[in-house]
């Protein structure tokens, strides 16, 4: 397969997503790309940092966390009438 079969055949697979479905590859590929950047930034952190970043996410694989709709509601009800 070619460069250009493979970049009209990721096309055609794009072009027939669903509008959520195609937010949700959008995510998936700007993280993939992102992530090819940088790295030095987890570096530049202090221990601290780090291991609360790894307890948060534990807490979320755990089921404790939030979803950002459920806060959000959260906030916008208690404050819709601010």
């Amino acid at each position: 397969m070619t460069v250009s079969d493979l970049k009209l055949k990721i096309f055609r697979q794009i072009d027939s997503l669903e509008k959520n479905r195609l937010e949700e590859f959008y995510g998936l590929m700007m993280n993939y790309l992102n992530s090819k950047k940088d790295i030095t930034d987890w570096e530049k952190l202090s221990d601290t940092q780090k291991k609360g970043l790894f307890e948060a996410i534990e807490e979320i694989e755990s089921g404790k966390g939030k979803s950002n709709k459920a806060v959000l509601d959260k906030f916008r009800k208690k404050y819709s009438n601010a």
